[in-house]
């Protein structure tokens, strides 16, 4: 039997029969007050890194870092432009990212070297090279994961380190008179380097005086006195007995020593009188507009602190602290080479899936992380240092991020947040609110404006854990 069809009457609404017996709460709204919420604002987080930082009153405006003297040069990172699958160069300004080359200028040069650089495909499991082998080639990785390792004194395979896009390989050869390679390298990864025979580069260094210059005094800077990290050394003695003569010294500072201005992130917040002296009750609209463009500049404000290109945590983390996952997902044992290569280490900070993809494989592996205290919060940790969420490190296009670990203060030469207090018209430590006058459209102005800034006070206060996969595998 076929449902029985809807009369006009009830698809058109209640009849005159069917109308409430009594007022409706639609029409008894209209003289009721409704209880109401603050005005809500998704984009707020917890901003643990602005929390957990020190930070120090710059008085100046300005923070300067004097450290020892420096002689070890750090490695960085070289880049290239690619226009085909054959046309792979490196962009020349780069390759002063490696350590050899660290200063030099002559651009003419420069391009020249990036010119002589050969494109290798290299297929997954390919040996590079091996320990004890003579250099004859240099190289810059393009793409891919290679594993450098050597053989233990029991015929085992010990690996040493990971070596991803845009590191070099061979230039730690400069200097010596037949250089050999002191590690293996072999390719995890289908992949592709740039190649530079080592008689060209020879060649073309003796035709170059300004090269062969720079060259030369890197090698001498090398063979100088120096402690493990590097800094000029002081002669101490030690074990001695009897009276022999003390080898005396001094320590050396930096000449150049970085500094560190305070930068800002400002805005300026728009209310019209009307709505300032009209809608007032039972919340101030001033005073919530006012709150959540706070909110909004203090999420900024730590979004700088990770990815501000002059002081911000990924672009400023030395390269000699920065590590690659071994596998690719974040394993417990990357995350102790991470701890490894820094004392008190006093937090992690990752993307909150990056959290997810190590506690993952904590459980395939039956082990049961820790918690710590944290101003009241029970915080997941790893060896006692605890994980915090920032949304603020990004997640790349191949689904990869990164993991950053920081000692604090400046007591342990750790990693401090700078700002300056005290301010005028200040509002919070650091953010003042200034009232820029009302113009002929009747719309009141005020000016928002936070000053900051991070300083790394030595290289090993922060490491970075990178290309951390935060996609799931198969079982």
């Amino acid at each position: 039997m076929s449902a029985p069809e809807s009369s006009p009457e009830s698809a058109a609404g209640p009849t005159d029969e069917q109308r409430f017996t009594s007022l409706s709460t639609q029409a008894a709204r209209q003289l009721a007050t409704t209880t109401k919420s603050e005005p809500q604002m998704q984009a707020i987080t917890s901003r643990w890194l602005l929390k957990m930082l020190p930070w120090v009153d710059i008085k100046g405006g300005t923070y300067r870092v004097n450290r020892r003297l420096q002689l070890r040069v750090g490695r960085g990172r070289v880049q290239f432009e690619q226009n085909g699958a054959d046309d792979i160069k490196v962009i020349p300004q780069t390759l002063t990212e490696l350590p050899a080359l660290r200063g030099y200028s002559d651009t003419a040069a420069l391009k020249e070297i990036s010119s002589r650089f050969r494109v290798r495909e290299v297929r997954a499991g390919q040996i590079i090279f091996d320990a004890g082998q003579p250099v004859t080639e240099a190289y810059l990785v393009v793409h891919g994961r290679f594993t450098r390792y050597t053989i233990g004194k029991y015929g085992e395979e010990e690996v040493t380190g990971v070596i991803t896009d845009g590191d070099g390989m061979g230039d730690e050869a400069i200097g010596q008179a037949d250089p050999l390679w002191l590690n293996s390298v072999r390719a995890e990864t289908t992949g592709v380097v740039l190649a530079l025979n080592w008689d060209t580069l020879r060649q073309f260094v003796d035709r170059t005086p300004s090269l062969a210059a720079q060259l030369d005094a890197f090698a001498q800077q090398q063979s100088k006195p120096m402690n493990r990290k590097g800094e000029a050394d002081v002669p101490v003695q030690a074990g001695h007995v009897g009276e022999p003569v003390l080898a005396g010294g001094f320590v050396d500072y930096d000449l150049v020593p970085r500094e560190y201005e305070l930068s800002l992130t400002q805005t300026v917040l728009r209310v019209h009188t009307r709505v300032a002296d009209l809608y007032n009750h039972p919340m101030d609209q001033t005073e919530q507009q006012l709150r959540l463009t706070v909110e909004e500049i203090r999420e900024r404000q730590e979004w700088e602190l990770v990815n501000n290109r002059e002081f911000g945590l990924l672009h400023n983390v030395d390269h000699g602290q920065r590590v690659s996952t071994y596998s690719g997902a974040p394993t417990p044992d990357d995350l102790d080479e991470l701890l490894s290569m820094r004392r008190k280490t006093r937090l992690f900070l990752a993307h909150p899936k990056a959290i997810s993809a190590f506690f993952r494989h904590c459980n395939r592996r039956g082990l049961v992380p820790g918690t710590v205290n944290v101003e009241g919060h029970e915080v997941p940790s790893w060896r006692g240092v605890p994980f915090f969420p920032c949304g603020k490190i990004p997640i790349s296009p191949q689904h990869t991020s990164s993991i950053i670990a920081l000692r604090t203060g400046e007591k342990d030469q750790g990693v401090v947040g700078l700002h300056q207090t005290g301010i005028p018209e200040e509002f919070e430590p650091g953010l003042n609110v200034r009232f820029m006058g009302i113009d002929t459209t009747a719309i009141m102005s005020y000016l928002v404006t936070a000053y900051y800034s991070m300083a790394i006070l030595v290289p090993d206060a922060a490491g970075i854990l990178e290309n951390v996969q935060v996609g799931r595998t198969a079982e």
